[in-house]
């Protein structure tokens, strides 16, 4: 997870100086550790990670669906479920082309086809 915070590039937004790191970061209950949040506060990122042994509804799930409904989407495309390429830049092309294939379907507007008749 640090190597990971420790490799993002600048955060753009507000007017000023760019932030080098987001305000915080979501995890799941696998980096439920004192360690781990202190690093990533060292780092000074807010950590949000869910608790182990508590119950689920902490409210992380809602921002958390965003990503996991990313990599859904990503799964349709088979090459990139499969992981065939051996070779990283290119397994890193099929993935921008996925992504860009995304965004394409998500905003054109989807094109409704006429009824067709029956009979005569």
């Amino acid at each position: 997870m640090i190597p990971l915070l420790q490799a993002v590039p600048p955060v753009r937004g507000k007017r000023g100086r760019p932030r080098r790191r987001p305000d915080a970061v979501l995890a799941d209950r696998g980096y439920d550790h004192d360690k781990y949040r202190r690093l990533v506060w060292d780092l000074g990122v807010k950590p949000l990670i869910a608790r182990r042994g508590t119950e689920h509804g902490s409210g992380l799930g809602t921002q958390r669906w965003v990503v996991e409904r990313a990599f859904a989407h990503l799964h349709w495309f088979r090459r990139l479920r499969i992981r065939w390429e051996i070779r990283d830049d290119i397994h890193e092309a099929f993935l921008t082309l996925g992504c860009a294939l995304i965004c394409w379907r998500r905003l054109t507007p989807r094109r409704q086809t006429a009824p067709v008749p029956h009979g005569p």
